[in-house]
């Protein structure tokens, strides 16, 4: 999508330090502007630049919840293949072994799903005190 012509022909050249444009580029990428000249020509004018947020403890929570979600995943999964297999299952030893098999994966789901109840719970504790 192009911009309009906005009528800005008019130059205004800088010199500027390493540290100094160091200093300018980290507020830029800090910030939502898309054009570096759009950020100094904000900030030389004074006019509000909106800064990026990025709140840490949802990060925390999402790298969490994302690593419970993949765990869970593959608990799903071999809970699955379990009961595929029990109904195929003909002889009375594999489904002895197969339904010890079937409880030590739903305990563990049901240890996991705990483990998430406990995680959400300190989260919201957090998160109400703050």
């Amino acid at each position: 999508m192009e911009e309009k012509n906005s009528g800005r022909n008019r130059w205004l050249h800088i010199r500027l330090t390493k540290e100094e444009l160091h200093i300018i580029d980290r507020n830029f990428k800090a910030s939502v502007c898309r054009k570096r000249s759009d950020f100094v020509r904000r900030n030389l004018l004074r006019k509000p630049i909106v800064m990026k947020y990025r709140n840490e403890s949802l990060d925390k929570l999402l790298q969490e919840l994302i690593q419970l979600r993949t765990q869970l995943s593959l608990m799903g999964n071999n809970f699955n293949q379990s009961v595929r297999k029990l109904h195929t299952l003909y002889e009375i030893s594999d489904l002895r072994v197969w339904i010890m098999a079937l409880d030590s994966d739903r305990d563990r789901y049901f240890s996991l799903v705990d483990e998430i109840k406990k995680h959400i719970e300190n989260l919201a504790k957090k998160w109400l005190q703050s």
